[in-house]
């Protein structure tokens, strides 16, 4: 059977799959990246891990892999293949399309930016899909977005397209640090709203999902901090909606979670906001955390597409 590697590396967990041509994963595994001995042993776990994969492909579908997509976290340089930055990981400027292409025999590599990948993930086979236009908003540790184009996600010039979470809706507000104050995700990614409320409650333990909790039982500390969070996102999502005009704007990560605990509110003051904007489709993401993975098998894909064209065309 043909089939494709899909690994989507996080800052502590690694998950992966072998994934079909319509998208499927046909098998799933995860790994601990081994951040702790640093950038260089995080490589080696990457590459060990789709050497692996590729291994266990062959030897259950009886062909190779016809190729391989990764996502990775921080700044990539997709269309160099390089993974320039990423904090969580402690690397810097590694060419892991290269190095992933080599240990795999000359196979085909594609690299991608995580919230990108995933992104492209929902658009195409998640809440997104029968899209044009949407923009993919993930509420976790920070805020990102992938900006949706028939089918494909925009990564700028730069590769800096869709980062949201530095928009400013607080002048003057929380230190963040990209160096500017009052970033929308010190008010409404899912870290924030943990911390407001674990300060709030006198619980260092309580997380985004406690409170969450709290608001459902009327506390009126944790309904404060939760509309504190989402008007901080209402303005964050207004600036971009009147930028990009998407069709759909799809929710997802830790906070999104909390299921129209967060939506309704969410949708009211979007509302609110809105003038002669158009107001979008505003619906939670379907994929959960296998966006990441499918995203990578669809870059896989993707790649072997445009070889293929490539060598029609010649």
């Amino acid at each position: 059977m043909r089939h494709v590697i899909a690994l989507d590396v996080g800052g502590t967990g690694m998950k992966a799959a072998l994934a079909g041509a319509s998208g499927e994963l046909l098998h799933q595994a995860r790994r601990p990246t081994g951040r702790e001995r640093g950038p260089d042993a995080v490589v080696d776990a990457i590459l060990d891990f789709a050497a692996e994969l590729r291994a266990y492909g062959e030897e259950r579908f009886g062909e190779p892999a016809a190729a391989a997509g990764v996502a990775v976290p921080g700044i990539v340089d997709e269309e160099q293949g390089v993974a320039a930055y990423a904090a969580n990981l402690g690397w810097r400027d590694v060419p892991l399309r290269r190095l992933m292409a080599d240990r795999l025999g000359g196979l085909p590599v594609a690299l991608g930016h995580d919230v990108r990948t995933g992104g492209l993930a929902e658009g195409r086979i998640g809440a997104g899909r029968g899209t044009d236009r949407f923009l993919f908003v993930p509420l976790g540790t920070g805020i990102a977005g992938a900006i949706g184009i028939d089918g494909r996600v925009e990564a700028g010039a730069h590769g800096f397209a869709g980062e949201i979470g530095h928009i400013v809706v607080r002048p003057g507000g929380a230190p963040c640090p990209c160096g500017q104050r009052g970033c929308l995700e010190r008010f409404a990614s899912a870290a924030a709203v943990s911390e407001a409320w674990a300060a709030a409650c006198g619980d260092p333990e309580a997380d985004a999902a406690d409170c969450a909790k709290a608001v459902a039982s009327g506390d009126p500390n944790a309904v404060r901090i939760w509309q504190d969070a989402v008007d901080a996102l209402a303005d964050g999502l207004v600036t971009a909606l009147t930028l990009l005009d998407p069709r759909t704007l799809i929710i997802g990560g830790g906070l999104a979670e909390a299921g129209e605990t967060l939506f309704t509110p969410l949708r009211d003051a979007v509302r609110r906001r809105v003038t002669f904007q158009r107001l979008p489709s505003i619906v939670p993401a379907a994929l959960g955390d296998t966006a990441g993975c499918l995203g990578a098998g669809l870059l896989a894909w993707d790649l072997l597409d445009h070889t293929d064209r490539t060598e029609v065309t010649r």
